[in-house]
């Protein structure tokens, strides 16, 4: 029980950092369904959502690592990555986003 809680608050942390840097990011990428993810091994949990947006169609993850930075993977909407993105700190989130979907 404990370990879902932590799991839904950084899933919520990582969409407030994001609509903190731009509140209508996630309305733009067609953001939805959004999800939790497990902690394991290499990451402490993380968000994923699907995505509609203007170039980018499919899956969106983003992994916190223990060392407090994300990786960002785009999948297709076959479920194949297209994209991944290592190291991204939080302040660099939207940025990222926006340079996949094309902004």
């Amino acid at each position: 029980m404990i370990k879902e809680n932590k799991q839904v608050d950084i899933a919520n942390t990582i969409i407030q950092q994001i609509k903190y840097a731009d509140k209508w990011a996630l309305a733009a990428y067609g953001a939805q369904n959004f999800t939790s993810l497990k902690e394991c091994e290499i990451y402490q949990g993380g968000l994923k959502f699907q995505c509609n947006g203007f170039k980018h169609r499919g899956t969106v993850i983003i992994q916190l690592k223990w060392i407090d930075v994300y990786t960002i993977s785009f999948l297709n909407v076959k479920g194949v990555i297209v994209k991944t993105v290592k190291d991204v700190y939080c302040d660099q989130l939207v940025e990222v986003l926006d340079f996949i979907e094309g902004r």
